[in-house]
């Protein structure tokens, strides 16, 4: 993975985690980025006359956005994590070692503390047998944070990104909520850093080139109008998919016909479920598909199942990997 961390801005970035930290902002509460804020008192602790009494601390701070809004009191000592992308940016800012339990999808980094539970159907009980002091849920289940509230347990819900912003705005809330905000600011400006020189390197060319993300083998997909989309604009990429969803009905994610695609017959094919079988052999041999660009020109790229699913920090190995894949590909017809 690329370096995240760039000596060069150490001093700029401590001191805008110190701003972060101690600066309060005009409703009398410290902003940090991605709607996470906390009470002028952040500082220090105060007397019932407000004098300080110079215990200085991040905390309380509230954290989360639309409606699920959460006060963390203190410092989390003992995380749970249900959401594999949160595990992943927790470790990434350094709260790794807050981490008590991870969820049965969270395998990375490989020193996450994987356990059977699930963030999909989550068990309160089981939960609760790790003693968290915070919990972070991919998912906004109303009865799950009730249950964890009931027992003085906060709950941080950090839904599926729909842009890089919400990642970075994401990063950001878990460094406020675990006391790692000049980490996390670090993380942030190494993925902007790391992402301007890979669009930088993105070649020039009269058209851009077409493409095709597989979700599975029904032809399910993704346009540009989701996070994805979005990543593979960045590399310079025109999605063939964006026909099926016009109106973003399917919310950007349509199902296209084989015939649609062999019509469109893009440049270059990403197959997101080739851990299911459907490798790039598989691809092309399915009915018609064999005379697609992509097939004869050897354009089909397997995917790491993990990474494009996730939107965490690992998303700039996925730039990196499409703007590495395409490098020396043409558009069809050019030079013609």
């Amino acid at each position: 993975m690329r370096s995240h961390i760039r000596p060069a801005l150490l001093a700029v970035l401590a001191a805008l985690a110190l701003l972060l930290a101690s600066c309060g902002d005009d409703d009398g509460g410290v902003a940090a980025s991605g709607d996470a804020t906390a009470p002028e008192t952040t500082g220090a602790d105060q007397t019932a006359d407000g004098e300080a009494t110079g215990d200085e601390g991040p905390f309380p701070v509230t954290v989360g956005s639309g409606g699920t809004e959460v006060t963390i009191e203190a410092e989390p000592e003992a995380i749970v994590s249900l959401s594999p992308t949160a595990t992943e940016m927790l470790f990434a800012i350094g709260a790794g070692d807050q981490v008590v339990a991870a969820d049965e999808y969270s395998n990375f980094p490989p020193e996450a503390p994987t356990t059977d539970l699930s963030g999909f159907e989550p068990n309160v009980e089981a939960i609760i047998g790790h003693e968290p002091d915070l919990v972070v849920m991919a998912e906004a289940r109303a009865d799950v944070v009730e249950s964890l509230a009931a027992v003085d347990v906060p709950t941080l819900v950090l839904p599926a990104a729909a842009t890089l912003d919400d990642t970075y705005a994401q990063i950001e809330q878990l460094g406020a909520a675990t006391g790692h905000v000049g980490e996390a600011v670090e993380v942030v400006a190494g993925m902007q850093s790391d992402i301007e020189e890979l669009t930088a390197r993105v070649p020039e060319r009269d058209a851009p080139l077409t493409y095709f993300h597989e979700l599975d083998d029904t032809l399910y997909t993704v346009t540009s109008k989701t996070f994805l989309g979005e990543i593979y604009a960045l590399a310079g990429l025109e999605n063939v998919a964006d026909a099926a969803d016009p109106e973003g009905e399917a919310g950007g994610y349509p199902q296209i016909s084989p015939e649609l695609l062999v019509e469109a017959d893009p440049d270059v094919v990403f197959l997101a479920d080739a851990q299911y079988g459907q490798t790039a052999e598989a691809f092309g041999a399915r009915p018609g598909f064999a005379e697609l660009r992509a097939v004869r020109q050897g354009n089909v790229v397997e995917l790491e199942p993990d990474v494009p699913s996730r939107w965490g920090p690992r998303i700039v190995d996925f730039l990196e990997l499409v703007v590495e894949a395409t490098a020396d590909l043409e558009p069809a017809g050019a030079g013609a």
